[in-house]
């Protein structure tokens, strides 16, 4: 699946040609992660699913051909594309103790390891997105996911950590990194992303 934190994965997610005279090629990335995505390709002709890295798909309004690349062909091809896209996020996360804003012990351990990486990114942007477990009420992981975004925002700057612009953000119990049903607690799901680019 194509995941929505792994944009930088896919040249174009779904492509509607609409009568084009020359082709347009459309080339699948791998994800930095190396976890599976898909593409669709929608013409007049019909559509294609490119689902392997370097899947790719020649499309103009009567046809899609599906094909292959490989890296060596993408860098060559599409080297000043890629010169000009904006580098991917780096991105770290801390995990808090149930129902706090009080860090866990592990993620206590690797606080000045990562901040000590965050000096190293000159003058970056960062989105820091806080997260709840399924215990509690919506209204209330919406609060505690926002105040856990908030300390760690407020953490970075008394550390003097260089950023241009922050934005810290909740999102509750609604984007959970380990499925889990409500009112069961998961320690993986109460965590804040500091995303930096």
């Amino acid at each position: 699946m194509v995941s929505k934190r792994n944009w930088l994965c896919i040249f174009t997610s779904i492509l509607v040609v609409a009568g084009c005279a020359t082709p347009e090629r459309i080339v699948l990335l791998p994800q930095a992660d190396g976890k599976p995505s898909a593409v669709i390709v929608e013409s007049r002709a019909g559509k294609v699913v490119l689902d392997k890295p370097y899947a790719m798909a020649d499309v103009s309004s009567s046809s899609i051909k599906p094909g292959a690349t490989n890296a060596a062909a993408v860098n060559e091809r599409y080297a000043d594309i890629q010169k000009s896209m904006p580098p991917r996020p780096t991105i770290y996360t801390l995990y808090f103790i149930l129902g706090t804003t009080k860090l866990t012990a592990e993620s206590n351990a690797q606080l000045d390891s990562i901040l000590e990486q965050m000096k190293k990114i000159p003058a970056a942007d960062a989105i820091i997105v806080g997260h709840a477990d399924m215990v509690g009420t919506d209204a209330v992981n919406d609060k505690l996911s926002r105040d856990r975004a908030e300390w760690v925002k407020n953490l970075l700057i008394k550390k003097g950590i260089d950023i241009d612009h922050v934005e810290a953000v909740g999102r509750g119990s609604r984007e959970p990194l380990i499925p889990a049903k409500r009112g069961v607690e998961e320690p993986k799901n109460r965590r804040v992303e500091i995303r930096v680019r």
